[in-house]
């Protein structure tokens, strides 16, 4: 019996994780950052990619200032990305009582309402997105982008 060993490339798995401080100015400075970010990674700037993911960014970090937010707290972006396979989003707050609906869960904004669209434009883009618990504490929305093999 004989048995023949399949080669495996190498994976460089690229990480970029970051604390901002949870106001306004945080989470626009997390938005500037993950632009840099994707484009040292090879994921060009005004693609359909980097624009998806920039909306996912904006989105995560806007709901982590404006819903997460405990004060002298700051929020979390890690982005991850794994060549030829995914883009993954991750922000986490401190807020642990307030937690969004997980997929499938989101309800339908009335006509008047001026909020409740963000994470409907999240489950739009994403291929996959979660609400998880954050140990010790808080909680980690993570957005999902399938790359191109």
């Amino acid at each position: 019996m004989t048995s023949r060993a399949t080669y495996e490339p190498q994976l460089t798995v690229r990480v970029f994780k970051q604390n901002f401080s949870s106001t306004p100015r945080g989470a626009w400075f997390a938005r500037h950052l993950a632009v840099h970010q994707f484009c040292l990674w090879g994921i060009s700037h005004r693609s359909e990619l980097s624009d998806d993911a920039l909306v996912l960014v904006g989105e995560l970090v806007a709901n982590a200032v404006t819903h997460g937010r405990v004060p002298g707290r700051d929020f979390e972006l890690r982005l991850t990305h794994v060549p030829g396979r995914v883009v993954l989003i991750e922000v986490s707050d401190a807020r642990g009582d307030k937690r969004p609906p997980g997929p499938g869960e989101l309800p339908e904004p009335g006509p008047g309402d001026d909020h409740g669209r963000g994470l409907m434009i999240v489950e739009a883009l994403a291929d996959r997105w979660a609400v998880l618990d954050r140990v010790p504490l808080g909680k980690t929305v993570r957005a999902e982008l399938d790359l191109p093999r």
